[in-house]
């Protein structure tokens, strides 16, 4: 009785967690935040500069850029159109969904910036440039429906230019920061929705080739979804509140973590459950067993992972640091479900079964009827239910067969159909586990395949390392190869959109840092001085002081604008502002103004960029070091052992560096990728190291149970043989995740679905599988220094260490 009141405790308690939950899921794009300038640290100096430069404009603005194009060369026309298109302006209508603006239209006027609006022409007139200047301040925020006030905004300046001024024949495209972001914006619109879609059903057709069973997966399946719920009903809170900062990046990334860990987290607690049904009549007995040989292995990797994630604390970049508490609680998430739903649906699997029926009824009478129909299904259907599980248990009774006890239901001539599948066993069907006794050492040296790789590791340890470490260092080589120094802004998006055409023609009209100048403030006294100094520097277009737009209108230009005896420069770039060349043109303003004084300060939207991918780089010399000391601690702790730790830290750093080799090639000389960002090298560490030792936990942890009946030598092919399924099978459900997110188009993405997915079936099929058994093999109960385990555990008899493996 008290065991059934706490199940169903727990069933309410993740019912009630994926009611409130589960929405959230859907509204992450609501508190994301993708501007570069707000990753900064205080101390960075075009942050520093962006504090000074507000004192030279009533409002900070976040611009956008309509360039509009002829061929054939613009009109006075042309020109008219384009500055009556420019007044109305702040009169155009934002699409909100009208459950939610209620009786408010949604004007643009509303989040632009108190600033001119001025139409400017090319030199070599054929194009115009109107900057449109939304308030800074309001950028950020989200419209009564959810959706971005950069997004709409840009949309409906991107509509009104479409039809105002295209059907005259002109061309316009809207680019610069607010159309760069707005189509980021596009990008990850949907991507829980289309993220989890993928990445689902991949996990669920991989399970099913693993499971052979068409119920098992989904019992993964919504494991993953109420742990990615409870991850959702955590995060989306802290981020709306400012406690932790979420981006695109970290949203889709927090889906494919928890999904992953969650069915690599289940694929080995079913396993261990197989495994113990084998030995147990009783399923709570089994569950039991299995539960707490589980437990540490997967406490233990959900802990790697969640240290390893919470050192990107220490990144000077707020997305990066970011995605550290985001991700960790991911895994939390996961870990949860895994633990505590998992069981419950694997110990009551009506529940599974429940669910899957009432969702077909309700679908099929939506689909052919109406939804008034479906919901009388799921009546009938629950109603089905009740009478069967009230018969079942009165059969039960008349037989005196106990269901408590969890070993209910045994096939018998006397049970009715409903009442005599085994209890708890039917969800492996068609591959029930049988009261059999089978034992584990069996598998050393069988006719499966892990049988078999075990003995070729056990037959021939140092052959097996040897050429393994070969082939690995010779993939490494290619590493320093990765090109890393940074993209620009156009070429993170795989697709042409608008905002990378735009900017592409603004570049051949204008100088390429049109709109987006760089910033310096200055004495008042140095003013001259610094412009000349601005004006010699190679890259700068034209530099001029930020004048007072209330001084304008008379006959004289107006005066520089003062404020505190400092004054500011706009000094525009040759090349696009969010070039590699703009950057380097950046460095050497910034060089070159320390003669006119040390405190003179470059920022600017380039500066922003440059900065960010400085403090990508200082990242990389403190975080992963301190990854791999803190992995190191816990290892130790787990094991109880000092070499055997150093021996997985090295294998996996082994394989991070093969995988970053083999990636190079590949993005170099094969998908021809322009580069990639500074932060790829350390996202991708923090995946394989934090995730990839998780394989090597789950083997090592089992090969440490089986050394104390075989001994070292023998208990490392036994692990091998009865982990080998399950571990693999957990590595290529990692690797089908994080390769979802290759189906988003963005650049950064793409590389680290590659790199991660990679990388984990490197570490699961060759580290896992080849190296890191044939080491252990090979070194015997030394591996487990210094523990006494070491000396009782140190040799197999001679006989066991023969070529013949047998069981």
């Amino acid at each position: 009785m008290l065991r059934a009141v706490a199940l169903t405790l727990l069933g309410l308690v993740w019912l009630g967690i994926s009611g409130v939950g589960g929405p959230l899921v859907g509204r992450l794009s609501e508190v994301q935040e993708n501007d570069n300038a707000n990753f900064l640290p205080a101390s960075a100096e075009s942050t520093e500069l962006a504090k000074l430069s507000k004192k030279f404009s009533s409002a900070s603005t976040f611009p956008a850029f309509v360039v509009i194009e002829r061929d054939a060369g613009v009109s006075d026309a042309d020109r008219a159109a384009a500055q009556q298109f420019a007044r109305g302006l702040p009169d155009l209508t934002i699409d909100v969904a009208p459950a939610a603006a209620g009786d408010r239209t949604f004007r643009l006027g509303d989040y632009l910036a108190p600033a001119p609006t001025a139409v400017v022409p090319s030199e070599d007139g054929k194009a115009l440039l109107l900057p449109v200047l939304l308030n800074g301040d309001k950028a950020g925020d989200s419209l009564p429906d959810g959706e971005s006030v950069v997004g709409q905004s840009v949309k409906a300046v991107r509509d009104a230019a479409q039809e105002q001024l295209e059907s005259t024949g002109l061309k316009t495209y809207v680019t610069g920061p607010a159309g760069f972001t707005a189509d980021l914006v596009t990008a990850f619109s949907g991507i829980d929705g289309k993220l989890l879609g993928v990445s689902l059903t991949a996990v669920f057709i991989i399970l099913l080739l693993v499971y052979r069973s068409p119920l098992l997966p989904l019992a993964a399946l919504m494991t993953s979804a109420f742990g990615l719920s409870l991850a959702a009903l955590v995060v989306f809170p802290l981020a709306k509140s400012g406690a932790i900062t979420l981006d695109g990046q970290s949203q889709g990334i927090l889906s494919i973590l928890v999904i992953g860990a969650a069915t690599d987290y289940a694929l080995l607690l079913v396993s261990r459950y197989r495994e113990e049904l084998h030995d147990h009549a009783s399923k709570y007995v089994a569950m039991r067993r299995a539960w707490r040989g589980s437990v540490e292995p997967i406490a233990a990797s959900a802990a790697t992972v969640v240290l390893g994630l919470l050192c990107l604390l220490l990144s000077q970049l707020g997305s990066t640091r970011g995605l550290g508490p985001v991700g960790a609680i991911g895994i939390g998430g996961a870990l949860l479900a895994a633990l505590t739903l998992l069981p419950l649906l694997l110990l009551v699997p009506v529940i599974l079964l429940a669910a899957v029926a009432l969702g077909v009824a309700f679908a099929v009478g939506a689909v052919l009827v109406n939804a008034v129909v479906g919901l009388v299904l799921v009546v009938l259907v629950l109603a089905a239910g009740i009478y069967f599980a009230v018969r079942r248990r009165q059969a039960l009774r008349r037989n005196d067969i106990d269901g408590v006890d969890g070993v209910d239901g045994a096939e018998g001539a006397r049970l009715p159909w409903y009442a005599r599948a085994e209890s708890g066993r039917w969800l492996f069907w068609p591959r029930t586990p049988r009261l059999d006794h089978v034992h584990r050492a069996d598998s050393v040296g069988g006719g499966g395949i892990w049988g078999r790789i075990a003995s070729l590791v056990g037959n021939h340890p140092r052959v097996v390392w040897v050429t393994t470490l070969v082939v690995l260092l010779g993939a490494a080589v290619f590493a320093p190869s990765l090109k890393a120094d940074g993209v620009s802004t156009s070429q993170v998006f795989r697709d042409r959109v608008e905002s990378v055409v735009g900017q592409d023609v603004l570049t051949q009209h204008f100088p390429g840092g049109a709109g987006s100048p760089a910033l310096l403030v200055v004495q008042e006294t140095d003013a001259q001085q610094a412009l000349q100094v601005v004006r010699s520097v190679k890259g700068v277009a034209s530099a001029q002081l930020t004048v007072d737009p209330s001084m304008a209108g008379g006959t004289q230009p107006p005066p520089p604008k003062v404020v505190d005896g400092q004054v500011e420069i706009e000094a525009t770039l040759s090349a696009a502002a969010d070039s590699p060349a703009a950057e380097e043109t950046i460095k050497r303003l910034r060089s070159a103004v320390d003669q006119i004084g040390q405190d003179v300060l470059v920022g600017g939207t380039t500066a922003v960029n440059l900065d960010v991918r400085e403090a990508s780089r200082r990242d990389l010399t403190v975080i992963i070091p301190a990854i791999l000391i803190v992995i190191l601690l816990v290892l130790m702790v787990l094991l109880r052992a000092v070499v055997a730790p150093l021996l997985l830290i090295g294998a996996n750093v082994l394989s991070f560096g093969a995988t970053i080799g083999v990636s190079a090639l590949v993005f170099n000389h094969v998908l021809g990728f322009p580069g990639g960002d500074p932060q790829i090298p350390l996202y991708g560490f923090v995946f394989l190291v934090a995730l990839g030792i998780d394989y090597s936990i789950f083997l090592m942890t089992r090969v440490r149970e089986e050394s104390l009946e075989h001994g070292t030598r023998r208990g490392v092919l036994v692990g091998l043989a009865v982990t080998g399924g399950v571990i693999t099978s957990a590595g290529v459900v990692l690797a089908a995740t994080f390769g979802a997110l290759s189906t988003l188009p963005l650049l950064f993405l793409q590389q680290i679905a590659f790199i991660v997915a990679f990388g984990v079936l490197l570490d699961t099929l060759v580290v896992r599988s080849l190296l890191v058994p044939a080491l252990t093999r090979d070194i015997g109960g030394r591996v487990w220094w210094p523990s006494r385990f070491a000396a009782d555990h140190e040799d197999e008899p001679a006989a066991e260490r023969s070529d013949t493996i047998t069981a």
